[in-house]
């Protein structure tokens, strides 16, 4: 399948060098493509892990392993196949995943529960065992590679690489952080978004780390969407290695926590809105910014509703304000809300202001906004102090042309 490459396409960034980690990649040849589908990190001893998964009820046995085993904390390798993701797959599947744990472990001589692996592609299909098996031998024989090369191999409908990095003083001493993503369809989070991986050089506690991921996923990866379906698959893993030589983090009061946070933020957001930037189909970018709602958490189901709404997404396709649809999304939202006390606006431009329209309403502002790439649209309920802001892209033809060829 020929994939248009998307508008926002852009360079794959320089990221920076994790001591610690060790990336190859190789060809298992999941699908018929002529490319690398399989990606291997190997990490060093005493890497701690963290991670959030998908709360879907048909998960995959990928994720399934995958929730018991972050709970342990540590990790030293990590798998990820492309083209297959073999959820629905029964015992099957499970065996598959279990045959590449073994394989793994056996050549690290580490223990089985340290070895993560990620699939994702087409639904119902057992991941071949024979070219698992196969993949995995070529991958442990294959000469390291950079970041770029790891992230290529493991897409499926993306039509760019994704990565983004960062760096933090945690004391005196300097770490870096540097993560990739795939992800285009199938993208509304209850945690995270389809495959993504992140890798420090930074000593972290792994009760720690996980608490840090699942702050920062909350304001990222679970505050995009691209067309309201969550993946079978989805999963998000940071990795410490430690080798950095900081005094380990193990709490918020430590010295260089909130850095190395907002470090990590960083990387998060980027790496979410490179996905939906991506999304199928996708040409426009919108961030929507939810005020005044009853709490947070309103504001940002209210927020994911309008985002996800095929009326809301095709009038942005459409470059039209129709302020009218984002009303209809908020009530529809089972939140808090006041007809009368809802503004909108779209780019700057306020539409409607407490429950009606503006009289000296000049669309012209808007209609020039709306003919960009990057579309803002603003709501406030006038209730209270929740905010939050979501980020989603509009609806077009070529998603339905990609999800309509997606297996063939």
């Amino acid at each position: 399948m020929e994939l248009n490459r998307s508008p926002f396409a852009r360079p794959f960034p320089e990221l920076p060098h994790i001591d610690g980690v060790k990336l190859r990649v190789a060809r298992a040849g999941y699908k018929t493509w002529e490319r690398a589908d399989l990606t291997f990190a190997e990490l060093a001893e005493g890497t701690a892990i963290a991670g959030v998964f998908t709360k879907s009820a048909c998960a995959s046995s990928e994720v399934e392993m995958g929730r018991e085993q972050v709970r342990q904390g540590r990790a030293r390798a990590l798998i990820v196949n492309a083209g297959n993701s073999n959820a629905f797959t029964g015992y099957r599947g499970r065996e598959a995943v279990e045959q590449i744990v073994g394989q793994v472990a056996d050549a690290l001589g580490c223990e089985g529960e340290q070895v993560f692996v990620s699939s994702t592609g087409v639904i119902g299909v057992p991941l071949p065992k024979d070219k698992a098996r196969s993949g995995v031998e070529a991958v442990l024989a294959a000469e390291p590679c950079g970041w770029e090369a790891a992230a290529t191999a493991i897409g499926t409908t993306d039509t760019f690489t994704k990565g983004a990095g960062a760096s933090a003083m945690v004391g005196e001493t300097r770490v870096e952080l540097a993560g990739f993503i795939k992800g285009s369809g199938m993208i509304a989070p209850d945690m995270a978004t389809m495959l993504g991986y992140i890798f420090t050089d930074a000593a972290v506690e792994p009760a720690f780390l996980q608490a840090m991921l699942a702050k920062a996923n909350a304001a990222s990866f679970s505050c995009i969407t691209v067309d309201g379906d969550t993946s079978t698959s989805d999963t998000v893993l940071l990795f410490a290695t430690g080798k950095a030589g900081n005094a380990p983090l193990g709490s918020w009061d430590d010295a260089g926590a909130d850095a190395f946070y907002a470090a990590l933020l960083q990387v998060c957001r980027e790496l979410a809105q490179l996905v939906v930037r991506d999304g199928e189909g996708a040409q426009k970018f919108i961030e929507i910014a939810v005020g005044g709602a009853a709490d947070d958490a309103s504001a940002r189901r209210i927020g994911l509703c309008i985002a996800n709404s095929p009326l809301v997404k095709t009038a942005i396709a459409g470059g039209d304000a129709n302020w009218g649809r984002v009303v209809m999304a908020v009530g529809k939202a089972g939140e808090p809300a006041d007809r009368d006390k809802l503004s909108i606006g779209f780019g700057g431009t306020w539409t409607a202001k407490d429950g009606q329209p503006l009289a000296d309403y000049d669309e012209a502002p808007v209609a020039r906004h709306l003919e960009g790439q990057d579309i803002r649209i603003d709501v406030d309920l006038g209730l209270g102090d929740g905010r939050a802001v979501v980020w989603t892209c509009d609806l077009t033809h070529g998603y339905i042309s990609i999800n309509a060829d997606y297996r063939s």
